[in-house]
């Protein structure tokens, strides 16, 4: 994957192309910074709402954080749009990481 430097470069010439500012949401996972993470997360999923697996990895983020319930919340918007696109991996996986962590 390229680069944070590299994806923001890509950015300014296609601010809301969903890729990009899903690979820049991940790269702030990568290095821990929760908050810049899921802001960018959002950017993307505003971008594209049917793009699932920012919903996933955002849970993964807020949850990898201690932030339980707004990961919960996060797995079942990401339930919810993976079924309204029939992504039904997408769906699998979101279903799978919620049963994991709810109570």
């Amino acid at each position: 994957m390229p680069s944070l430097s590299q994806l923001q470069a890509l950015l300014a010439k296609s601010p809301d192309d969903p890729f990009l500012l899903y690979g820049v949401a991940i790269e702030h996972a990568k290095l821990g910074a929760v908050n810049d993470a899921c802001a960018w997360f959002d950017k993307c999923l505003a971008a594209d709402p049917a793009y699932c697996y920012a919903y996933f990895h955002k849970a993964k983020a807020q949850l990898d954080a201690g932030r339980l319930e707004a990961g919960l919340l996060t797995l079942r918007a990401g339930l919810a749009a993976a079924r309204k696109a029939s992504d039904f991996k997408a769906q699998s996986e979101l279903q799978a990481l919620l049963d994991e962590v709810e109570p």
